[in-house]
């Protein structure tokens, strides 16, 4: 059997009602807390408005933080900085994965007196040695998984932008709140991308080359609560139940990502994400079809590949087909279809709905990696997936 590592993963409290919760979670670190969150959807919510209420009735300090797009390293700095002498006992996130992700680095950043851009991987020169503030994470979309991770992700767009992570083991929240109430207030496209973000970190991870049994059975479950989820949560928002479905699969991909790895499709979103203002999700669910088509069709052309990474993607296609008994061959179309029906269907917006021109392809090429996709792709072939979703 292959050997293999886990990382540890949160504290979980999931399910409805899972928030009302958080009152006293927060009593078990102490008396001072750093409240991060996204726009104004929350802030307008019933939720905000209760969580403040508990804080007060229970003689909580508590600070509040807004961050509104993807953290750049100036937004985690000057929120380190403000907060890096106030004893601040633990951070919670109460947003979508640019909000989880902030909060991470945050409690990261707050044991530390430089700036995140100093340990961020491929850029820093330091390596951070994991002390940090405890963290809470409570995801309000279904999608990046960040409330599982290691890493927080932090972004420069422009000529020379980055899209880069803080990483460390010690860097998992302390605890996830999973509470699919908070998501039924996602805009349609938020649901979309979100989804198909999630759903990209599920099968890119089962298709790893670092794969192993323990992730492969958490992938193939929250790929079953996608197919199960994701379309019915699209189209009915108030659908508590395929929204649980959704959030939990969200959650294992955050899981699995963090010890399997992922593939070509999110190297392709760290240059496209550094380089053009446009959501991760789009770019994970905008090339993940073209992703399978071209895995699959180099997996079945060469007799030498190992047979595993085709009946993988056959296994997908039997449970979003819903024919078990489907033959490899067959299953693997079946895949492709579901997968780009997903996308016609929730309309996933292409890359060139984002300013993207066919001159922009080499220089995201240059960058994308390849690392864990069952197959090294060619140049030749990187640029055939970004042009048929320009």
């Amino acid at each position: 059997m292959k050997k293999f590592n886990f990382s540890c993963t949160p504290k979980l409290y999931f399910g409805e009602g899972a928030f009302d919760k958080v009152k006293n979670i927060i009593k078990d670190y102490g008396d001072k807390i750093l409240v991060i969150t996204g726009g104004t959807s929350f802030e307008k919510s019933f939720y905000h408005k209760r969580l403040l209420s508990d804080l007060e009735k229970n003689n909580i300090i508590y600070y509040l933080e807004k961050v509104k797009n993807e953290p750049s390293p100036l937004i985690i700095d000057e929120i380190s900085e403000k907060y890096r002498k106030e004893n601040i006992s633990v951070v919670i996130s109460v947003g979508g994965g640019s909000v989880m992700d902030a909060g991470k680095a945050v409690s990261a950043m707050l044991t530390k007196n430089d700036s995140v851009k100093e340990y961020l991987e491929g850029i820093g020169k330091k390596k951070h040695d994991g002390d940090k503030v405890p963290f809470i994470a409570v995801p309000t979309t279904s999608g990046t998984g960040s409330e599982a991770t290691k890493n927080a992700v932090i972004s420069e767009v422009g000529d020379r932008g980055f899209k880069k992570s803080l990483r460390h083991d010690n860097f998992v929240p302390d605890c996830a709140v999973v509470d699919p109430r908070l998501t039924a207030s996602c805009p349609k496209m938020v649901t979309a991308a979100s989804g198909m973000d999630a759903f990209s970190q599920l099968i890119e991870a089962y298709l790893s080359t670092d794969a192993s049994p323990m992730t492969d059975a958490l992938a193939l479950s929250g790929l079953e609560h996608i197919k199960d989820g994701l379309i019915e949560a699209y189209k009915n928002k108030e659908n508590l139940d395929a929204r649980g479905k959704v959030a939990y699969a969200s959650y294992l991909s955050g899981v699995v990502l963090a010890n399997a790895g992922l593939g070509t499709v999110h190297g392709f979103a760290s240059p496209i994400g550094g380089y053009f203002d446009i959501p991760h999700g789009v770019v994970c669910g905008t090339l993940i079809g073209e992703l399978i088509r071209i895995n699959i069709k180099n997996l079945s052309s060469d007799p030498n590949k190992d047979g595993i990474y085709l009946e993988k993607y056959a296994n997908v296609g039997r449970i979003f087909s819903g024919k078990n008994n489907l033959e490899r061959k067959a299953a693997c179309e079946a895949l492709v279809d579901e997968v780009n029906r997903l996308i016609e269907v929730m309309e996933i917006p292409r890359l060139g709905d984002y300013g993207i021109k066919e001159e922009d392809l080499d220089k995201i090429i240059e960058k994308t990696g390849n690392k864990n996709n069952p197959v090294e792709l060619k140049k030749e072939e990187l640029r055939e997936m970004l042009l048929n979703r320009l």
